[in-house]
């Protein structure tokens, strides 16, 4: 017989934990978000983000609900059938633009336009659903103590030594290749330098942390299904001597093809194995499998052009605190988020006094 699949836990509030000194880390990430940003803004006198400064792609799709999805996945956005027009920037995380041979973990972030709803305190002007993503099913740190350490170093490295970045990750690549031989993967090489010089578009992106998902909790993942996309995973790109390899390789892919992604949902079924608190545990997919909630499709485009730089790389915050309430962030990492992005948003508005605001429809945005 076959076991029947186990029953998604239901979202209460009594999921999160917080620490006592959570507000000082909080303080603490916003004086790192701010060095970064004085540090970056002195060399090119422009603010950027202070993670995922660099981006690769802009573009614009459509995201498709479908009907008739089982209960437990119809919920929140994707509770009623329909289409949404939405953003995408693809990116990767460091604070400073840096040449792509200084290989990253690859991140997408997509703004979903049009949603109507209750929507979480940090958003309640919004009509956006926005997914922060990362190529990893879980976050490299457990808590937003580890978090704000890391963010210290990244703070310390920012605009210094290129060359010796670009040489440590030449080294970290072959060692990650050497552990992923054994059949492991090393976060922490990946985040250093280490990440295989692979096609950003061949990846799945996962929230790797968990928000609220109606009444029940999720980590969403978004992986390429269309055939032109799936090709690319794990297809190599030659990025010696390219600086932005990463960009022409995605302008290139764009000018003449579209790509479809499924947008998939692994629900909560066991608190102990799938913790609200410690973001770095991958949630075992034996236990609760990633099941297909939506789609994203992007028609072939320019895909860096100046419209969109400045609708969307300069005018447009990407953040998992725009968002119904029904899909909430949870945990630490997802908390310290909101004063992290808050903060970014912020730097960027005040230095380049360009507005840094939410669209309410996709001509509001383009109209920027």
């Amino acid at each position: 017989m076959t076991p029947q699949p186990a029953s998604p836990v239901r979202y209460s509030p009594a999921l999160e934990h917080i620490d006592d000194d959570e507000v000082s880390v909080h303080a603490g990430l916003v004086e790192q978000l701010e060095k970064i940003g004085d540090t970056t803004y002195a060399h090119g006198h422009h603010a950027l983000r202070s993670v995922h400064a660099k981006g690769h792609g802009l573009l614009i799709g459509s995201v498709t609900i479908p009907d008739h999805l089982p209960p437990e996945l119809a919920q929140g956005l994707f509770a009623s059938p329909g289409t949404y027009d939405a953003v995408i920037r693809l990116s990767t995380p460091a604070g400073d633009v840096l040449d792509d041979n200084v290989s990253l973990p690859r991140g997408m972030a997509v703004k979903i336009i049009g949603v109507d709803g209750e929507r979480v305190a940090a958003s309640m002007e919004g009509r956006t659903q926005d997914f922060v993503m990362v190529n990893g099913p879980a976050f490299a740190k457990p808590d937003a103590k580890s978090f704000l350490r890391s963010l210290k170093l990244l703070a310390a490295t920012t605009d210094k030594g290129e060359v010796l970045k670009r040489a440590l990750s030449s080294t970290l690549r072959v060692v990650e290749k050497a552990v992923e031989g054994v059949g492991g993967k090393s976060p922490a090489l990946l985040t250093m330098g280490g990440h295989p010089e692979t096609h950003i578009l061949g990846e799945t992106f996962f929230t790797q942390v968990p928000l609220r998902f109606g009444d029940y909790v999720a980590k969403i993942s978004f992986a390429p299904i269309s055939p032109a996309l799936t090709a690319l995973t794990d297809a190599p790109v030659d990025l010696k001597d390219r600086p932005d390899g990463l960009r022409e390789a995605v302008v290139d892919f764009f000018r003449e093809t579209g790509g479809t992604w499924e947008i998939r949902a692994q629900l909560m079924t066991d608190t102990e194995k799938m913790p609200v608190e410690d973001a770095s545990v991958p949630w075992p997919e034996d236990h609760s499998p990633y099941r297909v909630v939506g789609t994203l499709t992007v028609p072939p485009q320019a895909a860096w052009d100046e419209q969109n730089i400045r609708a969307i790389d300069a005018a447009t915050s990407f953040n998992p605190w725009h968002a119904l309430a029904a899909h909430q962030p949870l945990g630490g990492v997802m908390r310290a988020r909101r004063v992290a992005y808050e903060t970014m948003a912020r730097i960027r508005r005040e230095r380049n006094g360009t507005p840094v605001r939410e669209p309410t429809s996709l001509n509001d945005l383009l109209a920027t």
